[in-house]
């Protein structure tokens, strides 16, 4: 009998998502980094849930603020991929009864730096024990919002646009993977002044996450490699591989690329031309990212 490992994350969405009802609407089925809802409204809501493990996404060992400021700043990068802010959260945790009540307290702060940065509530949430010795287990739920004209998905980048990413790539384990900043700030910018045919962000790692956005589009790609903006004491192999960057990846048209440089406002966060979307068949391949069940 076949096991998670065999078939991986994404095969395995696959399957799951064919056994349940979907919306008609494809914007709210899974898929992308938030499901959206229209409700009719001058706004969309955004629908998002994320999940830290320990072990895998942290280690107990890490300042327990950092790891809060993660769990929220995670679902809050994933608002941002999509143009939209975060509203509402809700908390599970599934936690251990010898977890000490300051490193909860701690996590409870970090989250809390997070929504006073970025934007939204605690509306709720829930709490359960785990087995002696288990690891901890934190989930996110959350609501936001996008201006309708303003949501980008990762589904609609043709070929020929231009791949860009923002920021620096590889060495999330050295501590960025705690500390990163959502680039809510960018991704507004470009909606609102050069909005991206595409556009997602780099949790798994580009090898991971550049495939799924072809795949969705309809695409494939070409990367140069050599322009990778590698981060500092990185290789490219793990600019492509290592995840938890949390960068925007995001495709915009050849017509529209030199006045996005030339506009750009951040100057001290790097935007990048890495590549561009080809038609399917086409183009490089990249491997490496992170798996889930395989890790």
């Amino acid at each position: 009998m076949k096991t998670l490992r065999d078939i991986g994350e994404d095969a395995l969405i696959e399957r799951l998502t064919g056994l349940v009802p979907q919306a008609a609407d494809p914007m709210a089925a899974p898929g992308d980094d938030c499901a959206v809802i229209d409700q009719g409204h001058p706004t969309l809501l955004l629908l998002k849930t994320d999940a830290l493990v320990e072990q895998v996404h942290f280690l107990r060992s890490a300042p327990a603020r950092d790891v809060g400021w993660k769990a929220l700043a995670r679902v809050v990068s994933d608002f941002a991929a999509m143009g939209g802010k975060p509203e509402h959260f809700l908390v599970t945790l599934a936690l251990p009864g010898e977890m000490e009540i300051g490193w909860v307290e701690d996590f409870y702060r970090g989250m809390g730096d997070c929504m006073q940065r970025f934007g939204g509530f605690l509306a709720g949430g829930e709490t359960s024990g785990v087995p002696t010795g288990s690891a901890a287990v934190i989930s996110i739920a959350a609501t936001g919002s996008v201006p309708r004209g303003k949501v980008v998905l990762r589904s609609t980048a043709s070929p020929g646009d231009v791949l860009f990413v923002t920021g620096t790539l590889g060495g999330s384990i050295q501590g960025k993977h705690l500390t990163f900043t959502p680039r809510v700030e960018a991704a507004e910018w470009l909606v609102n002044h050069h909005k991206p045919t595409a556009m997602m962000d780099l949790s798994d790692g580009l090898g991971k996450d550049l495939p799924r956005m072809a795949a969705a589009s309809g695409c494939g790609f070409r990367v140069v490699e050599a322009d990778l903006p590698v981060t500092p004491g990185s290789t490219s192999a793990e600019a492509i591989g290592d995840g938890e960057d949390f960068e925007l990846l995001f495709c915009i048209a050849e017509s529209a690329v030199a006045a996005l440089q030339a506009a750009w406002p951040f100057g001290e966060l790097p935007l990048t031309r890495i590549g561009r979307m080809t038609p399917t068949g086409e183009g490089s391949t990249l491997t490496g990212g992170w798996e889930h069940f395989r890790g």
